[in-house]
């Protein structure tokens, strides 16, 4: 029976794609993707009968009429997200329409741009005895957050962030960082279209972080890592016990 996969199509880079996502768009009917924030490089492995549409300049009803479209004529659909489905992905309304139609679908992760760009920087996010809490969040901004997960309020923990869909306000996010208690020297890394051929990955410091945005023209598609324990006074301080030759296990005496 035909149905729909959400697919984390990841940040930007083709190779990210999982190869249970590349198999479903290549044997897919209609490939849906977010052309805003997907490349057309990632679905380019769509069959060659396969109807590729752009979802971009649609809106919730437009692409719901097209899945129900196909899935009714027996054909399978990929609707491919950027990153992971999961995080920003706006399935759960999509998910709504669809159990309405009592079409099935399942969900593909993704490989999300936060983890992208610590990979890409060489980055741990936890650090022992600084940090083992990473928080995913964004700014306020035309869409609202709950007061009680405001950016200022969530710097309070201390705790490594990756903060995503703020770009367009850096003095913003500078000033709730610092307003929440993390020191100027904490290490940012912003990470501009992570994946995509002209991702640029730009190490500064809190005090810099609006600066550093501006000059580097950073105002979209941009993530902002905030790691605390990473700066250069305390790189080597802390260490996982893991390896530790004095560290016993199960696997190891």
């Amino acid at each position: 029976m035909a149905m729909v996969h959400f697919i984390g199509a990841g940040p930007g880079d083709p190779e990210l794609l999982t190869l249970k996502g590349r198999r479903l768009i290549e044997e897919a009917a209609l490939v849906l993707y977010a052309g805003s924030l997907v490349p057309e490089a990632v679905v380019a492995c769509a069959g060659k009968d396969a109807r590729v549409e752009n979802s971009a300049p649609l809106n919730l009803e437009q692409t719901h009429a097209l899945m129900v479209e196909t899935v009714r004529a027996g054909g399978d659909v990929a609707r491919v997200h950027t990153g992971d489905p999961s995080l920003y992905g706006a399935i759960r309304e999509q998910m709504e329409l669809l159990d309405g139609e009592s079409i099935r679908y399942d969900v593909v992760p993704g490989v999300t741009a936060g983890f992208a760009a610590a990979a890409s920087g060489g980055i741990s996010y936890t650090v022992p005895e600084v940090t083992q809490t990473l928080i995913f969040t964004r700014m306020a901004g035309k869409t609202p957050v709950p007061e009680g997960e405001n950016l200022r309020a969530l710097a309070g923990h201390g705790s490594a962030m990756c903060i995503y869909l703020s770009a367009g306000d850096p003095e913003g996010v500078q000033a709730a960082l610092l307003e929440g208690g993390y020191a100027e020297a904490t290490r940012i890394v912003m990470a501009f279209r992570v994946g995509w051929p002209e991702e640029r990955l730009v190490f500064t410091d809190l005090a810099r972080l609006a600066q550093a945005a501006r000059e580097n023209d950073f105002t979209r598609q941009t993530v902002f890592l905030v790691l605390p324990g990473q700066g250069e006074l305390d790189e080597g301080r802390a260490k996982s016990m893991l390896y530790d030759a004095g560290f016993a296990h199960g696997y190891r005496k």
